[in-house]
């Protein structure tokens, strides 16, 4: 399955360049098997920056496999994944859960030293909800009086 591809080396979290890299595809090819495959689903921070997680990384590479070594469809490919791991899909969501914390501790702080809440990624109303949050914290922070 991964002859000639690199090894993954033991890191937490991987850019959309070295995941492509990693897996032998562009990354473009990667934006667009996010649309296709539910079980794709990077962490996004600042200005839509993706960031794959060691297991993501595995996941591209069977999906990779599937389609370009054994000549799926999208659609059976897509098919195949939920056969073989109809659980796996809910471990990705809780590990995604569970690494919340760390990954925006790792990912970086807001200027004002405080840490980002990751952004939920499970349905399109989320990205509203994110943005009213976004926003009320930033009209919390203007409307408290600074300390003398």
């Amino acid at each position: 399955m991964e002859s000639g591809l690199l090894p993954i080396p033991a890191k937490r979290y991987f850019t959309i360049g070295e995941a492509a890299d990693l897996c032998g595809v562009k990354p473009h090819v990667l934006r667009y098997w996010e649309q296709e495959f539910t079980q794709l689903r990077p962490m996004k921070r600042r200005g839509n920056r993706r960031y794959y997680q060691h297991h993501e990384v595995l996941m591209i590479r069977r999906i990779r496999e599937l389609l370009y070594d054994q000549g799926f469809t999208i659609s059976g490919a897509r098919l195949r994944l939920q056969e073989l791991a109809p659980s796996g899909a809910q471990h990705d969501a809780d590990s995604r859960a569970a690494d919340a914390d760390t990954a925006a501790a790792y990912l970086g702080a807001a200027p004002d030293g405080k840490v980002a809440a990751p952004r939920p990624q499970s349905q399109p109303w989320h990205d509203l909800a994110f943005a009213l949050r976004r926003e009320l914290h930033a009209i919390r922070d203007l409307l408290t009086p600074a300390a003398v």
